[in-house]
């Protein structure tokens, strides 16, 4: 197999396991495959662990999962120097914390301190950790997925600009429509039964699949890096982060919403993230289609909304709907 039927069997397979998510699933997939960071936003209970899990399983990449609490500490989540005692003499010697690893599931990552939060800054920036003055080097596929709960603000620390800013993309999870979530009964119900069978051994063990080599990703990340981007799609690209910055030439509206518009990390990202789409979607050069398909799951957390845009009622996915309106082609 090449590398492109790799990676959409590995899409399958997660869509095996996270029923009527298809463009989540699919958002997953992009980061990996543009080598970025993720933030998955959704309400308890619809999957958002589970779909990074299933990722990681289908994926030959070691996976690592750390539960964000207020009393984590920085050193939980990069290591630290431990002291050893030998027969030559004491010494201090790296112990690695879990952000040594493929992929990283920060789990409710709102829930830890700012400290603990700004521990990941580094990693995820720039691919290495700094502990006692020594760098050590993350794997070359690394990418770290966080989750977050919306609607709970007691006990929790918003993540600040900064850290939101180095997100690749922010993917919303939803509601499932009743036809997926009978779906979701029946796959949960029968991976219920399969596992009672499996410890009285009246079932054989299926055979797995092998996973989805690393090598897979790299050479599509090649390929990627391949699509072609016309002069008009990188303006484009531009036009639509610029009408974040001065809303003002673009609508009256859109003036008194957005209080603080993207940084350039967010033209970076769009163009990462519809060459992957394309690729995905087997074309070898990238128009507006994929632009518009990825172009919320950037720019949602990037923006910065007025409190008029708050009494409007006004949500990230609105003002970016009003960009992609009145923002043309060149």
């Amino acid at each position: 197999m090449n590398a492109h039927n790799d990676i959409l069997a590995l899409q399958d397979r997660i869509a095996q396991s996270i029923i009527g998510q298809k463009a989540v699933v699919e958002s997953l997939v992009i980061g990996v495959l543009a080598n970025g960071n993720l933030l998955v936003e959704g309400l308890p209970g619809l999957a958002k662990t589970r779909a990074i899990k299933a990722l990681a399983k289908n994926l030959d990449a070691q996976f690592s999962r750390i539960q964000f609490t207020p009393d984590l500490l920085p050193s939980d989540v990069t290591g630290t120097e431990v002291y050893t005692q030998t027969a030559e003499g004491g010494s201090f010697r790296f112990d690695p914390g879990p952000i040594f690893a493929n992929i990283v599931l920060a789990d409710e990552i709102n829930r830890a301190p700012a400290k603990v939060q700004a521990a990941l800054l580094e990693a995820m920036e720039e691919r290495q950790v700094t502990v006692a003055g020594t760098t050590h080097k993350m794997e070359p596929l690394f990418t770290v997925m966080a989750t977050q709960n919306p609607i709970e603000q007691e006990g929790t620390y918003p993540l600040p600009e900064a850290q939101m800013d180095r997100f690749l993309m922010h993917v919303n999870i939803t509601y499932p429509p009743v036809e997926d979530e009978v779906e979701v009964i029946r796959l949960v119900r029968g991976e219920e039964i399969s596992a009672l069978e499996g410890r009285k051994g009246n079932q054989p063990k299926k055979e797995k699949p092998p996973a989805i080599s690393q090598e897979a990703v790299f050479t599509a990340r090649a390929e990627i890096g391949q699509i072609h981007v016309s002069d008009e799609m990188d303006r484009y690209m531009a036009d639509l982060v610029q009408a974040t910055r001065t809303p003002g030439a673009v609508s009256d509206d859109l003036a008194r919403w957005i209080e603080i518009g993207s940084s350039p990390r967010a033209s970076l990202a769009l163009d990462k993230c519809s060459r992957a789409h394309a690729w995905l979607h087997k074309r070898d050069y990238v128009d507006p289609q994929d632009l518009r398909a990825v172009v919320h799951n950037v720019l949602r957390h990037r923006l910065t909304l007025s409190f008029e845009a708050q009494g409007d009622g006004k949500q990230p996915d609105d003002i970016v709907d009003e960009i992609v309106k009145l923002v043309a082609l060149p």
